[in-house]
């Protein structure tokens, strides 16, 4: 009787991880279903979207007298090109999706006030993605494409001139489509995931890992690794670093106020 009883607990035992099981293998195919038919609508659309990426290096280009030209050196470049930006662009459009998906699976697992806490998270990470992509792709990116392309040699001048009796050396800009999405991606991914830092640190303060008190404490050393990183993931032209590590700051600041004001901070014990 103790053996078919033991049986039985582990059946029942069993079948809430079976349900759990086949309700995470349903949320998933619809996450992958959502990424698919993202990805098959923004190849349709690839040479539209890569215009809009390009777009800050064509009026850059203009404003240096040149006519706007992108080449690729491998006759596949292009197609696997539109692969990697439509397979970007899905991710980005289906997050919100996905992520909706990934609450309705763990949402019935959490307490209501859980609940309630994560949900500011769950909005704010998407809306702070898009600012700092922003951020990127209308402020740092014309700056460093500006910058880039002032490392011309006599473009401007006439091919036929002649100093001394050697002709003129002229050094033109053509950047490549691959290179050219995969540096713009990395700018605006960078800066992106550079204003999660409120989403971080309002995490690790609930979980009880940092507090207010301690990070004002260790404000010196965010100003060094912010504009370290801001070194790492921008040109080496003084307005991106600043222009990714002043918001890093301020986003760092808001937290610490807002840690303070939606959190109990523990008392310290010297």
């Amino acid at each position: 009787m103790s053996d078919i009883s033991e049986d039985d607990e582990i059946e029942e035992s069993a079948a809430p991880l079976l349900d759990h099981l086949i309700e995470l293998r349903s949320r998933l195919i619809w996450c992958v279903v959502y990424i698919i038919v993202a990805f098959f609508v923004c190849f349709y659309f690839a040479d539209d979207i890569y215009n809009f990426l390009a777009q800050p290096f064509v009026d850059v280009a203009r404003e240096h007298g040149k006519e706007p030209t992108m080449i690729f050196t491998g006759l596949q470049d292009k197609f696997f090109v539109n692969i990697r930006l439509s397979f970007y662009v899905a991710l980005c459009v289906t997050f919100p999706m996905v992520s909706m998906q990934i609450w309705k699976f763990v949402a019935p697992g959490l307490y209501k006030n859980e609940r309630h806490a994560f949900l500011p998270f769950l909005v704010g990470t998407p809306v702070l993605f898009v600012m700092g992509a922003s951020l990127a792709y209308y402020v740092v990116i014309p700056n460093a494409w500006n910058f880039f392309i002032s490392y011309e040699v006599g473009v401007a001048s006439e091919v036929s001139k002649e100093i001394g009796n050697q002709a003129q050396l002229h050094i033109q800009s053509l950047p490549a489509v691959k290179e050219y999405l995969s540096l713009t991606i990395l700018l605006m991914f960078g800066f992106a995931l550079s204003f999660q830092l409120p989403v971080l640190l309002l995490l690790l303060a609930r979980v009880g890992l940092v507090t207010a008190d301690g990070l004002a404490k260790h404000r010196k050393y965010m100003i060094v690794g912010a504009f370290a990183f801001a070194a790492f993931m921008t040109p080496p032209d003084p307005i991106s670093q600043i222009s990714l590590a002043v918001p890093v700051l301020l986003l760092y600041e808001i937290s610490i106020i807002v840690i303070r004001l939606t959190i109990k901070q523990p008392e310290e014990h010297v």
